[in-house]
């Protein structure tokens, strides 16, 4: 049977007991890892799927990629532009 490790650690029955009375000790909540996508502009956000042909998509990858941004970023700031919204 192999053994079960999280993050490197090996998984024991000692380690499972550490774990469960750190949790019912509670931890501070500013050292909590945040969950989720960081917000978008000035409220929620809203996925819109958008169909490119593989020419476009292509270019629009490789400038991404000249930009050192995502796709999403790419595509964000070019609606910004045409849309003239900072």
């Amino acid at each position: 049977m192999a053994e079960e490790r999280i993050d490197g650690i090996e998984v024991t029955d000692q380690r499972i007991q550490e774990w469960s009375k750190e949790a019912e000790a509670g931890y501070p909540v500013e050292q909590l890892r945040k969950r989720g996508r960081k917000p978008l502009g000035d409220g929620a956000s809203e996925v819109v799927p958008v169909r490119m042909d593989q020419t476009l998509l292509e270019a629009l990858a490789a400038r991404a990629e000249r930009e050192h941004v995502s796709r999403s970023e790419a595509i964000r700031a070019a609606v910004r532009d045409w849309v003239n919204v900072a």
